[in-house]
């Protein structure tokens, strides 16, 4: 699977994206280590607390799939620069990312931009920051 094919899917699945109040659809691709790849597109719900974003569908269907091992994500929004997820989304990631996982940020011109979970969200907060709890 090259990084190319991970972001038309990641286009194709922006499509079913539910935004009747933001009007800005997202769409997320997921690779997991067995090769099977897992989309999720955002979905808004008018208490806008409760809505969940692209990248973290796309992560939760894998999860609940039994997949946990994954080797790159990408994610397409209608932006002028390469489309940066929300600080949510960055947290659940690097609970899922390996640090040199490759993320894959593009937009409407196809500019896209690859960084690792490193980058994307250094000195993350994780299960070894919360000490021995057993």
């Amino acid at each position: 699977m090259s990084s190319q094919e991970l972001l038309d899917k990641a286009r194709e699945i922006k499509e079913k994206a539910y935004v009747p109040y933001s009007e800005f659809p997202v769409g997320a691709a997921l690779l997991s280590q067995s090769g099977k790849i897992y989309t999720g597109c955002n979905i808004e719900n008018a208490a806008y607390p409760v809505s969940c974003c692209a990248e973290r569908v796309a992560i939760f269907k894998a999860i609940s799939d039994g997949e946990s091992d994954f080797t790159e994500m990408a994610v397409v929004a209608d932006t002028e620069r390469p489309v940066p997820p929300c600080g949510s989304c960055r947290q659940v990631m690097s609970e899922f990312f390996n640090s040199d996982t490759k993320i894959n940020l593009t937009n409407i011109h196809n500019y896209t931009k690859t960084v690792t979970m490193e980058e994307l969200l250094p000195f993350s907060f994780n299960s070894s920051d919360m000490g021995d709890r057993g």
